[in-house]
């Protein structure tokens, strides 16, 4: 898929006051500008929204915000925390570059780089980001990157954090862990997954040290099984030590095993053989 090069930044989008092919900035009515639907920034911080609303309200928008005409509204390409900061300090227009758009993905890659060059973007908001531009528009991987300006493993590796179980996802969302803590966990079986996300939340692990976790081979479920079971039979020993108040001895074989049951004296022998009698 061969695309217009547009990982160039959003300065070269927006000169001060006019877009490379001669537009000039335009006043346009708040009224008839609507977010971006393929906006993959979805979360935006309010105190942040708040100081930048003040700025706005003191000192007007500086830079444009970048629009594209829709049927019946523009839609922000780029800027809409400015847009919402306008509305919110009471502004009736902005001043925008509106692009002229010649491909229907253009508008998802403007909205990515322009948040990926702010560096506004969670780790899961640019996994979608990314995974909606193939979904939606057939991209592979080598054509994410040489939008967003990434390696092509560096793209891939975060796409794959959207394959991790949900409560890892809600964690990392949350900030109750890093998008570090969500790589080192990728792989994993998914009961080990959640086992060392509840040891990074409830210890406060590092990064470093979820690494080292997550690198812990598990032991096959033979000796898994064998460790179990020598655990019921050392289990059983006592209680028979116990009962019998003597040595007790438990082998194994293949195909079955014994059970031997010490004493040092007749009287002893005499002792147990009542035991087991129940006299």
């Amino acid at each position: 898929m061969k695309k217009n090069s547009l990982g160039k930044g959003l300065e070269s989008l927006i000169p001060p006051r006019a877009d490379r092919s001669g537009k000039m900035v335009s006043e346009i009515d708040i009224s008839e500008i609507m977010p971006n639907p393929d906006q993959p920034r979805k979360v935006f911080d309010e105190e942040a929204l708040a100081e930048l609303t003040e700025s706005v309200r003191r000192n007007g928008i500086i830079q444009p915000i970048v629009l594209a005409k829709g049927e019946d509204f523009y839609i922000i390409i780029a800027g809409e925390r400015r847009w919402r900061a306008a509305g919110l300090a009471g502004l009736k227009k902005v001043p925008a570059v509106v692009r002229e758009l010649t491909r229907d993905s253009e508008q998802m890659e403007l909205a990515l780089i322009e948040n990926i060059q702010r560096e506004d973007l969670g780790a899961m908001e640019l996994a979608r980001a990314y995974k909606n531009l193939m979904d939606t528009h057939g991209y592979r991987q080598e054509d994410v990157a040489d939008v967003v300006g990434k390696s092509r493993s560096a793209v891939a590796n975060t796409i794959r954090l959207l394959g991790l179980p949900q409560r890892v996802l809600e964690a990392l969302e949350q900030k109750l862990i890093s998008e570090g803590h969500a790589r080192c966990l990728i792989g994993l079986p998914d009961h080990k997954i959640i086992e060392i996300l509840t040891k990074i939340i409830e210890n406060g692990l590092s990064v470093r040290e979820t690494e080292k976790l997550a690198s812990k081979k598990e032991k096959p479920e033979k000796e898994k099984k064998k460790e179990d079971e020598n655990i019921f039979l050392m289990s059983l020993k006592g209680e028979m030590e116990e009962f019998f108040k003597t040595k007790i001895e438990i082998k194994r074989r293949k195909d079955g095993g014994t059970i031997e049951i010490k004493y040092s004296s007749d009287d002893e022998l005499d002792r147990i053989i009542r035991t087991i009698r129940g006299e």
